[in-house]
């Protein structure tokens, strides 16, 4: 009995720690013994692979406060990883998100928990259609946004992300007349708005979008607003033009989540993957928040249960970038990180 009570005391630790995290309120019944069992594993097989777990914020709760160590959007896990001593990195989020860790880390071993972590934006653009758009725009630098791969990367002059596109387009902006942007056409064409370029004139653009995003209606906020009076509703650049003209706030995910600290609205709508309102709510369990998400499947294909299956046999799902690649694409980034820091 008494072994039986020792040996049920790491579970009994582990969902007391999730529990003061506020796990248990997205928990079915009995349900969070069963995550603390999974949390428990592959915590202690991290640290037995000297392993870092890296969380982006459209994940679920139970990776992001369970596993994650180190939590945040695109911009921020890129400038993390730069700085980890982990010997192995596991990325939870999707591919192209790895491969930049990998780009930035080439001398340590990258994970990705899922082989169906893609990203439409990422999958909506070739190294060759970049190459096709320095012909047909010559002299003008490629920004890309950070949803691509490494080879569309390897073609670009700076990689951007939701959080630092718009102060990094405009010091362009200072040293040339026209930029291409790819490869999020939504994203572009909020970011001329506000830059107040023409697209077509000084800013050329792709024709990709997010499948989370490029859903998201408008006319829905007009919706919520009346059931919700004193609404705030924020959303993501990624989404079509319309519905941000009809927001309080456009920004990245952070932008987003600094917002919602630094502010005391009736209620806030956050327009963007769920995994976000999910985290939100966790954070802060005292303000109000209106549901108007969708879900990413790519980001969603990882769960505690592949995490677990990796780090048992992590072969099969290592990230490679060819140095020739890489070595390419981390000039771009790296500009990124210099112009951020600006």
């Amino acid at each position: 009995m008494d072994a039986e009570r020792l040996m049920a005391s790491p579970l009994e630790e582990e969902i007391t720690r999730l529990t003061a995290l506020g796990l248990h309120r997205r928990c079915a019944e009995g349900a969070l013994a069963d995550t603390a069992a999974l949390t428990l594993e592959i915590n202690r097989l991290k640290k037995a692979r000297k392993a870092v777990v890296c969380a982006h914020v459209y994940q679920t709760p139970d990776i992001i406060l369970g596993i994650g160590d180190l939590v945040g959007d695109s911009y921020k896990l890129a400038d993390d990883c730069r700085r980890t001593g982990a010997e192995e990195i596991i990325f939870c989020g999707v591919h192209f998100m790895a491969e930049t860790a990998k780009i930035l880390n080439p001398s340590r071993k990258v994970f990705v928990p899922s082989s169906n972590a893609g990203c439409s934006l990422s999958e909506g653009i070739t190294a060759a259609d970049v190459r096709k758009l320095r012909r047909e725009h010559p002299g003008c630098p490629v920004v890309t946004y950070i949803n691509t791969s490494a080879e569309v990367k390897a073609e670009s002059d700076c990689i951007v992300t939701s959080a630092n596109a718009e102060k990094i387009l405009k010091e362009m902006y200072r040293r040339h007349q026209a930029v291409i942007f790819v490869p999020d056409r939504f994203m572009g064409a909020n970011l001329a708005r506000t830059l107040g370029k023409t697209p077509g004139r000084d800013i050329f653009l792709w024709n990709s979008t997010c499948v989370v995003h490029e859903r998201f209606r408008p006319e829905l906020i007009d919706v919520y607003r009346k059931r919700h009076p004193g609404l705030v509703a924020l959303a993501h650049a990624e989404c079509p033009s319309e519905l941000i003209a009809a927001v309080d706030f456009m920004g990245g995910t952070g932008d987003m989540m600094r917002y919602v600290e630094s502010t005391d609205a009736a209620a806030y709508l956050l327009v963007t993957e769920c995994g976000f309102g999910e985290l939100a709510k966790l954070r802060f369990p005292k303000k109000n928040f209106i549901a108007m998400c969708r879900l990413c499947p790519y980001m969603k294909s990882i769960t505690l249960q592949s995490v677990l299956a990796l780090l048992r046999d992590p072969a099969p799902q290592e990230v490679l970038v060819p140095a020739a690649i890489a070595a390419r694409a981390k000039v771009a980034i790296d500009r990124m990180f210099e112009l951020a820091a600006a």
